[in-house]
């Protein structure tokens, strides 16, 4: 596998957008995408990039208590429903040093709304010797629990298409 996408996805519109990523990825490389409780601590030599995404809550990755909250509102069941992006990146291991990295977020499309959970994935992977490959990226729901603004999944594909292209396969 070229590219693991983790994500961690409260009410399935940050899922339906790493899974957009990866069809992007998919075009130019082998990419899976995977909720974080199933994703791996230990990043292998066999992934070149590493997408990580969640939804922003409160302003920045989501909590335990912030977790707790969005399950009180939840008008169905949760898609992630353990320990999210912020616990699984203070676990995280990598063993390549040439790996390579890019954040996204889902937050409320209003002007000027402060926060970003991207941002603060990106600086947590940073700190485990990651490099960004391009600035973190947010994509946008209409409330809380969504739905997704229009275009946003065309959008994160073509996200993933560039991440591909910045990785070009090797020739045999």
């Amino acid at each position: 596998m070229d590219a693991l996408v983790v994500y961690e996805s409260m009410y399935g519109n940050t899922r339906r957008i790493a899974e957009a990523v990866a069809r992007g990825l998919a075009a130019g490389m082998a990419a899976e995408a995977l909720e974080v409780g199933a994703a791996p601590a230990l990043v292998g030599e066999d992934v070149r990039l590493l997408v990580v995404g969640g939804p922003t809550h409160a302003f920045s990755m989501s909590r335990a208590s912030t977790r707790q909250s969005a399950a009180q509102q939840a008008e169905g069941a949760l898609v992630s429903r353990g320990d999210g992006v912020r616990e699984w990146l203070a676990a995280l291991r990598t063993s390549s040093a040439g790996l390579g990295s890019a954040a996204f977020d889902t937050r409320i499309a209003k002007p000027r709304m402060p926060g970003s959970a991207a941002h603060g994935i990106a600086r947590r992977l940073r700190r485990h010797g990651v490099r960004a490959v391009v600035p973190a990226q947010s994509f946008y729901v209409t409330g809380t629990q969504g739905p997704l603004v229009e275009g946003e999944l065309e959008r994160a594909r073509q996200w993933g298409e560039i991440l591909a292209a910045l990785f070009p396969t090797p020739a045999t």
